[in-house]
This record gives structure tokens, sequence and C-alpha cells, in this order.
């Protein structure tokens, strides 16, 4: 099944509904996207450096000299944000003259590494998630409505190991046929974004040609992935990135809102 033709970007109307019944596939990034996790890392981050840092003793040999200060939102931006877990622990730790040792994936989230912190850090956002929850964005669960009355199948393509928890939590669980997440990534060996490698993962399992499949991200790096894979309709979510980086990534649309496609 090859998808319809689209359009050049210049004389794309983002909000004119797409035919998707054209489509044998449509992929969603999660985090941005569908729910609006972000704050649920955000959360998660702060709660678990202010416990690290502010239970470490004055004299322990990882921290003279060091800034062991409450962290911070302008932390998360500078230094976490858009990062692999262990690398933005690792990058928070060097920016506050903290040498721990890197560790190993396998490290208990007690271990005082890098990659144990890195857990330490995946615990505190499963907590979050259970105790604060996560709503799914109103337009997004619209146009998810709309796709299951036409029967297209769906996907999750994202590169957090919470991406199950995450759909749970929003009560979407069920809208996916399949969900090709870090987890499945990392057992597979595939290329984290901006590479196409997972999208075309999950357009493999639903059955679909990418021609003729569909990508939303709401990120750069993930509209770039969508474009290197030669995708029948990169879409772009415009949740900050801005409508001409995602275009210039390669988005064929830009919308604000989700809803705005049916």
């Amino acid at each position: 099944m090859s998808g319809p033709a689209v359009p050049s970007v210049g004389r794309v109307n983002g909000s004119r509904p797409v035919a998707w019944r054209d489509y044998a596939a449509v992929l969603f990034d999660l985090d941005g996207v569908l729910t609006p996790t972000a704050a649920v890392h955000m959360t998660a981050w702060s709660e678990m450096f202010n416990a690290f840092l502010g239970g470490l003793a004055p004299d322990h040999p990882a921290t003279v000299g060091a800034d062991t200060s409450p962290y911070t939102e302008t932390d998360y931006f500078a230094h976490v944000d858009g990062k692999p877990r262990y690398d933005g622990v690792a990058d928070l730790l060097a920016a506050r003259g903290i040498d721990l040792p890197r560790g190993d994936p396998g490290d208990p989230p007690q271990a005082e590494t890098v990659c144990g912190l890195g857990n330490r850090k995946n615990d505190a956002f499963t907590a979050v998630l259970e105790r604060d929850g996560v709503q799914p964005y109103p337009g997004s669960v619209t146009l998810l409505d709309h796709l299951r009355d036409l029967g297209v199948p769906l996907a999750v393509v994202s590169s957090s190991a919470n991406a199950h928890a995450v759909l749970a939590a929003a009560g979407l669980a069920d809208r996916f046929v399949t969900v090709v997440d870090g987890r499945v990534a990392a057992a597979l060996g595939l290329p984290g974004k901006p590479a196409p490698d997972t999208f075309l993962e999950a357009a493999r399992t639903c059955g679909a040609a990418p021609s003729s499949a569909v990508v939303v991200e709401d990120a750069v790096s993930g509209v770039r992935a969508g474009a290197a894979g030669d995708f029948g309709l990169v879409v772009g979510v415009d949740r900050g990135a801005g409508e001409s980086a995602l275009r210039s990534a390669g988005a064929h649309r830009v919308v604000a809102d989700l809803q705005d496609l049916t």
C-alpha cells in the first residue's frame, strides 16, 4: 500500500485534515505528543538529585570542593533535558564538581555511581508517576479516538524505558498494537532518534511500509528520524520546538494540537 503524495512543505496547511484511511499505520512519539510527561521527569530528577546532594557528608571523598547546593530547574535544562539518563547524571555531576565512577547499567539504585543514580532516577520516575499520575493531551485523545474508529493500526515509538507505565497511567495502554520503547531498542540493538530505526521497526511490526505510514513527533530529532526513514507523512507537533525548526527537520505538516488533523 503506497501513501498519498504529500504536498511540498511550502504549500502545506498544517491544520488541513489528513486522509487517514490512505495510510496503513500511524506511529506516535509518547512524551510531548500523547502525554505531557516532561513534568513527571522533571519532578523525578529533582527528588532524586536533591535527596542525593542533601545526603552527602561534607567530608565525602567525591565532594571535596564540590557544589552540593540544591538541584534546580535551571540544572535540568542546562544538564539533563533531552539527554540519555546516564549522560544527564554524568553532566550534572561534572558541572557540580562531583566525581563518581561511571559504573554499569546493572548497578542497583543504591550504588554511588553514575549508573546507580540513573537507575535511582528511574525508580523516582515510577514513584512520581504512581503518585501524581499523568493525563494525556485532550487533542491527542481526540485523534486517537478518530483513528480507532477508522481501524488504523497505531504504534508508540519512544526512547523511554517507561513507555508502558506511562501509557497505563494515562489510560492509553489498549490503544496501540505495538510499542517500540527504549527496552525494545536495546534488546534489538537499534540506534535511537534521529536514526529512523525504531520507527522502521514499529512500521514493520504493524505490517506497513514506511511510505504508507505516518510519524507524529514533537522533537526535532524525532522529526529527523521520520524524514530519514522516508515515511509517507511526518507530522510535527509544536510543543515549543518551533514550527520553523520542525519544518527544517523534515516535517510535512506542523500543528499546535493533534485535534487539528481530524
